[in-house]
């Protein structure tokens, strides 16, 4: 079976043809870069990476591009609060960044640019706007879209221009045409500070959220590219005026695969600051491995609500476990291909080319570990690390995994001190033991081979 996905552009599920055989091409809209990642935007890191990952898997050299917004209102009012350059506050934001998904799994993509360091293809992308009668200069200085101008705007979102216009809650700037006219080029206020200003033969300002990723994608992946992705939140007004100025510039399509994943709710709301359920990727990793959320994450199709809560946390690090709980032990061979005839892989390769189902091919996995348990057998273990491995999990050592960085010499030394307490018949003092281990997070497990033990 063929990789199938779900194109937003007709709404349907559609068989992948690249447009170079073995080769794609992949934008994903990145982070506006001006305070730390939230669970939301690794939700969507998430969901890409598992694509990229699969695309990979499945033969594919993928050019994986997402970008980094580094100039943009909030991060101007950010770096002005903290007295800072606004490239000392992206640089630090962007490193954070870095460590936070790295401590999840996620992929670096092949191409990270930054906004800034595209502006030149970006009044170039606007000036061929401009002459062709896309694009005006208003009054302020901005240069905005003309929307009405570009027949078939709205297509992505599904909804005509009028429809659009009935849904527009922002008021009408004298200097704009229309309502749903965006603007390109922000001219610079006299109040923004030095580092926030481009020049340009517009006039000195800073370029608009969405020019920035259609000269991004189109420099570093040429026109048209296979997919491009992000959030279901971008389909409107971000990826519809992404399109409108892409083609409106080439006359031509600019994506032909639009992919998005669904919102994150935390225990059913959506989440807000607001409502004291915001979270950022550090706040969750206080408490939980990468891999469990990793794991976590996983367990929910990319294009469904993913509902985050602790209890849904705990189950999912507790699924992980069984997993890992199953390799330990097995001595699996490294260095040998994956058999994509054997049953349990076959079958997760038909989740993952259905639209990436993760959840489906999770659920090979724990095939995979049912039947370990049983045979103990090294090539079971081996293909469970490898599908594993696919989606970026079971990759550490088991039971260096399962006893999660807790004092292995110190807690070796006490499970002796209680074997000699239970062989001396003191089976209180074994019992104390036992609690003080329960108590720092060590579960222990007796069996025919000894004491074993594990963090809880």
């Amino acid at each position: 079976m063929s990789l199938r996905l779900h194109n937003t552009l007709t709404r349907s599920l559609e068989e992948f043809v690249p447009l170079r055989a073995g080769k794609v091409g992949m934008y994903v809209c990145g982070m506006t870069i001006y305070d730390l990642c939230h669970m939301g935007h690794l939700r969507m890191m998430m969901a890409f990476d598992v694509i990229v990952r699969w695309l990979r898997a499945s033969g594919y050299d993928v050019t994986y591009v997402r970008n980094i917004t580094d100039i943009d209102d909030k991060i101007i009012k950010r770096a002005v609060e903290r007295n800072i350059t606004i490239r000392a506050l992206t640089d630090e934001m962007i490193a954070a960044m870095h460590a936070d998904l790295g401590a999840v799994g996620v992929l670096r993509p092949t191409h990270e640019p930054r906004a800034t360091e595209y502006v030149s293809q970006m009044v170039g992308l606007i000036d061929k706007l401009r002459d062709k009668g896309l694009a005006y200069q208003a009054g302020n200085g901005d240069v905005n879209f003309a929307v009405r101008k570009l027949p078939g705007y709205g297509k992505l979102s599904g909804k005509s221009i009028d429809e659009l216009r009935a849904g527009e809650r922002v008021a009408v700037l004298e200097d704009k045409q229309d309502p749903l006219d965006f603007v390109m080029w922000k001219s610079a206020k006299p109040s923004e500070p030095d580092d926030a200003k481009y020049p340009s033969h517009y006039g000195a300002g800073r370029p608009g959220w969405h020019i920035e990723c259609s000269a991004m994608a189109a420099t570093l992946l040429g026109e048209p590219f296979d997919i491009h992705g992000g959030g279901m939140d971008l389909i409107f007004p971000h990826h519809e005026n992404e399109i409108a100025q892409s083609e409106g510039a080439s006359g031509g399509t600019f994506a032909r695969y639009w992919l998005h994943n669904g919102f994150l709710n935390v225990d059913n709301e959506k989440m807000s600051k607001s409502l004291g359920n915001f979270f950022t990727i550090r706040d969750v990793l206080k408490t939980f491995d990468g891999e469990s959320l990793r794991f976590f994450m996983l367990r929910t199709h990319y294009r469904s609500p993913f509902n985050f809560s602790d209890a849904h946390l705990e189950e999912a690090r507790s699924a992980l476990r069984r997993l890992y709980t199953a390799l330990d032990g097995v001595a699996a061979p490294s260095n040998v291909p994956l058999d994509w005839s054997q049953p349990q892989a076959a079958a997760f390769r038909a989740a993952m080319d259905e639209d990436f189902n993760t959840p489906l091919a999770l659920a090979t996995l724990f095939e995979l570990a049912n039947e370990l348990n049983r045979t103990r057998s090294a090539d079971t273990a081996a293909l469970l690390r490898q599908l594993g491995g696919v989606l970026g999990v079971l990759q550490q050592a088991p039971r260096a995994y399962l006893q999660g960085g807790l004092d292995a010499t110190a807690i070796d030394a006490a499970i002796a001190a209680r074997n000699a307490a239970k062989a001396a018949k003191n089976y209180a003092e074994a019992d104390r033991i036992r609690k003080d281990l329960a108590a720092q997070g060590v579960e222990l497990k007796d069996g025919p081979q000894g004491t074993t033990w594990v963090k809880a």
